[in-house]
């Protein structure tokens, strides 16, 4: 039987615990210093922005392509497991486009997506505010829509796949930090193998680690002499209340424009984000109420309503971001033959959480 230890519990890493457990003759542990989705996961919107991506090939869209399908069973699957109710918008994601945009590269990509078995539709102006009514009309030219992209609630997300995966078997240490790797050389001299880590309950032995902990992930790898640097990126994100549904109650995709967020939830509620701030001179992030401030006023102006809205609460979180590469980082750690990667997803983590997990399981089953 073999031994894998997955290090960190965020979407990403309870992912791959849940995917590994639905192979027979693993042992698998899963450890990380904090409770399930602590970190960026639980700051995290949970919009999954696949098909309307400008990802058209390559790994990254082949990543996103495989998570989206993988979700429509996902959920399902995790609910029937748990018995859990995990909030999944199924209305899609409405992309809204402004004076001075070029709506040519959005009718190329409406093409390709039809190529490949996936739905997108431009709306003009008055077929926004038809389906829309709660949109300004100001500056706004037109909107793609994309009925097969998904939102989901991160945390709810992450606390099922654990439940799930536990019911399978796994077992979770929370409230552990590793304080050191034990190697040594293989048979071929120039790989390393990891055969023990120690924290502080004691010593783990695995066939496998994954290295999965996000801002974490660069002192654990520097450890091994092989630093992955990843660096925070903050964002903040706004709860708000209405009196009524924005639009028609029956209709409530997630809205996007500028990079701002308005995203459904139940009871009148929505979450409207994010900031995208980075640090100075390797500094820690203070949140900046300017931005949000600023995020909120754009939210404004595509839907006037949310003017009366109630903030309920404002949370901050860190996404983490590799330096100088492409997120995420997935695939063997340099040097190691038994070292995996699962890391640096930015603002991608939850959208690519299934495609990273059959990563890794395809990584390991295939050695």
């Amino acid at each position: 039987m073999s031994r894998i230890v997955i290090i960190g519990c965020g979407v990403v890493g309870a992912a791959i615990a849940y995917e590994l457990s639905l192979v027979p003759n693993l042992s698998i542990t899963v450890i990380d210093q904090q409770p399930p989705a602590q970190g960026a996961t639980g700051a995290a919107l949970g919009v999954l922005m696949g098909v309307i991506s400008h990802k058209v090939k390559g790994n990254a869209w082949r990543m996103r392509q495989s998570s989206i399908q993988r979700y429509e069973s996902l959920i399902p699957e995790l609910e029937a497991i748990t018995g859990y109710k995990i909030p999944f918008n199924r209305q899609g994601i409405l992309k809204l486009c402004f004076e001075g945009e070029d709506l040519t590269k959005w009718e190329k990509l409406i093409e390709i997506r039809q190529s490949q078995g996936w739905d997108l539709e431009i709306w003009d102006s008055s077929q926004l505010l038809l389906n829309c009514p709660q949109l300004s009309s100001n500056n706004i030219i037109a909107g793609v829509y994309s009925p097969q992209d998904r939102q989901l609630d991160p945390t709810a997300l992450t606390n099922a796949l654990v439940e799930a995966a536990k019911y399978n078997g796994v077992n979770f240490q929370f409230g552990v930090k590793v304080d050191n790797f034990k190697s040594c050389k293989s048979e071929n001299l120039d790989i390393d193998v990891c055969r023990e880590i120690q924290t502080t309950t004691g010593k783990l032995t695995a066939d496998w680690f994954v290295v999965a902990a996000g801002l974490g992930s660069t002192p654990l790898t520097a450890s091994l002499q092989q630093a992955v640097d990843i660096r925070p990126v903050l964002g903040q994100a706004l709860h708000l209340r209405i009196k009524n549904p924005l639009g028609d109650a029956n209709f409530q995709p997630v809205i996007t424009g500028n990079d701002v967020h308005i995203v459904p939830l139940s009871n009148e509620e929505y979450w409207v984000g994010a900031t995208v701030e980075f640090s100075s001179n390797h500094s820690d992030i203070v949140p900046d109420a300017a931005l949000l401030e600023q995020v909120m006023q754009q939210a404004i102006a595509f839907c006037p309503d949310l003017a009366e809205a109630t903030v309920l609460k404002s949370w901050s979180g860190l996404r983490p971001r590799p330096e100088a590469r492409p997120a995420p980082v997935i695939g063997h750690l340099p040097s190691y033959s038994n070292v995996l990667l699962a890391t640096g997803h930015y603002r991608n983590g939850v959208l690519l959480a299934p495609a990273t997990a059959q990563a890794i399981r395809e990584a390991i089953l295939s050695s």
